[in-house]
């Protein structure tokens, strides 16, 4: 007991002590791409419709000291998905933590001159048993202008793809 009462203050004490020079420490800066920047841009709370005109909610956060973007997708009637974003070199990765369970990962090249377009195509997943299983296989997003996002998911099931679009504008 007395030992591990030691072992616990020791523990605590390099805590304590570990704290304010991790607070001082300069990391370097975040990995990026202009595509990631691209993404960095959308920070904020986005509104629109499906095809079918259901609504959806989609919310942008620059987290992890700036080196991911995560998107929380909030459809009408349907249950929430996280999205996290991030650099990887000269393309950009995501993770996609799905409502049917499996987490699709995706790669996009970084398009040259100005971003219009990023699409992502599938990688791999975790929480899929066989390729055959329900996932998301592509993301394809466009940007009109600063205000105005579109998205098209495309869910692979048996060998045949459905992709979703959503129409998108940033809530003022």
């Amino acid at each position: 007991m007395k030992r591990s009462l030691s072992y616990l203050l020791a523990i605590a004490a390099v805590t304590l002590l570990a704290s304010p020079m991790l607070a001082q420490h300069q990391f370097p800066p975040a990995q990026t791409n202009a595509g990631f920047d691209k993404l960095k841009s959308l920070a904020g709370q986005w509104q629109g419709k499906k095809a079918d005109g259901k609504m959806v909610a989609v919310s942008y956060q620059v987290v992890s000291g700036g080196n991911s973007v995560l998107e929380a997708l909030e459809p009408s009637g349907e249950p929430s998905m996280i999205t996290l974003y991030h650099a990887d070199g000269n393309k950009l990765m995501m993770t996609h933590y799905c409502s049917v369970g499996n987490q699709p990962r995706m790669s996009a090249p970084v398009p040259a001159g100005e971003i219009k377009a990023i699409n992502f195509a599938f990688i791999d997943a975790t929480n899929m048993a066989k390729p055959a299983d329900p996932h998301m296989h592509s993301l394809a997003m466009t940007f009109p202008d600063k205000d105005h996002l579109t998205h098209v998911w495309t869910m692979r099931m048996d060998g045949k793809d459905m992709p979703v679009t959503f129409n998108l504008e940033r809530k003022k």
